[in-house]
């Protein structure tokens, strides 16, 4: 009989996370799983050392191609009806996949559930990880995950459990030029498909110097940034209206060279900075943000990320009776 869940673990040298990791899905709460541990040609010993005797787990060998490959070998064996995603250094709470079939089952417009987290490590965390910590825990609905996409993925890629039929639609992991798990929710959304959390901290997502989010290139603001201008040039700006973008800085002029090479034409730029204004950016000209009243048609690429200027940039928008998602977006 198979089993419900399939959790896809991939591993390449797992060290000592490795085993605790293991058995916070063996000692789930809801226990009809299989735990398929994919070996993407470790060097260590970690996986030889695990307890084998719960006969639900079971070991995959891959070539040592990836995350992505070896995720993608898991799933070809997986037999539940969904398919949940774990990493080799986190925490799975012992009700995280309970919790997870049950918002499913009472959304079955829902096509991927992710989970709130809490971010840990050996250092004590501080700002920009408790920011970043209570922005992913507040995207939990469908048309709160459908509109931030863009700001970053609000699903935490070791959180995520599919319907099996969706991940399938999907074609799994894609080895794309930026990071693999964003790559992925930005497709789902280009889909259609729909994504939403439960309220809950279900996982205990660790942060340490050896995540491959550290050590691999794909990984860098740039590559980040680049797969958003890809997505957008395929899909909220497809349309062919003008495009504004809120922020003169260093990541408004990288967001004006990428979506410059997706061919898609930036009209201008939106700056409160005085020394700005009246001046040029790429050739294109920066206006106060007064200029926004003027500019009905155009889709508002709000590529301003420092601390508090999502909220202040959203209250100005509602106050001009702009709707997030349909006239602009947050980008940064």
């Amino acid at each position: 009989m198979n089993p419900v869940v399939s959790v896809i673990m991939p591993v390449r040298d797992g060290g000592a996370y490795l085993r605790d990791a293991v058995d916070s899905i063996l000692r789930q709460s809801f226990a009809d799983l299989e735990l398929i541990l994919v070996d993407d040609h470790s060097a260590d010993a970690a996986i030889a050392a695990l307890e084998r005797s719960d006969p639900r787990l079971q070991l995959l060998a891959n070539s040592g191609q990836g995350v992505s490959s070896a995720f993608n070998t898991g799933l070809a064996r997986a037999r539940g009806a969904f398919i949940a995603r774990m990493d080799a250094d986190d925490l799975a709470l012992p009700e995280r996949l309970a919790r997870q079939l049950a918002y499913l089952d009472a959304r079955p417009d829902v096509d991927i559930c992710g989970a709130c987290v809490e971010l840990f490590s050996e250092r004590p965390l501080r700002g920009g990880n408790l920011r970043y910590q209570r922005w992913l825990n507040s995207c939990r609905s469908p048309g709160q995950i459908h509109r931030q996409m863009f700001v970053e993925s609000p699903l935490p890629n070791p959180t995520a459990m599919f319907r099996r039929q969706a991940l399938l639609d999907l074609g799994g992991y894609g080895d794309p030029p930026w990071p693999e798990d964003y790559d992925l929710f930005l497709r789902a959304r280009e889909a259609g498909l729909r994504m939403g959390k439960p309220n809950e901290i279900l996982l205990r997502w660790r942060e340490h110097a050896g995540r491959l989010t550290r050590r691999d290139a794909r990984y860098a603001l740039e590559r980040f940034q680049a797969a958003k201008a890809h997505y957008l040039a395929r899909g909220p700006l497809r349309d062919g209206r003008p495009v504004v973008l809120w922020g003169a800085g260093p990541t408004g002029r990288l967001m004006h060279d990428l979506l410059a090479a997706e061919g898609v034409r930036i009209d201008g730029f939106l700056e409160v900075d005085q020394r700005k204004i009246g001046g040029e950016k790429r050739g294109r000209p920066v206006w106060p943000v007064s200029r926004l009243e003027a500019l009905e048609r155009a889709m508002v690429l709000v590529a301003v990320g420092s601390p508090g200027a999502r909220e202040r940039i959203g209250v100005h928008m509602e106050s001009l009776r702009r709707v997030e998602g349909e006239s602009y977006l947050f980008v940064a």
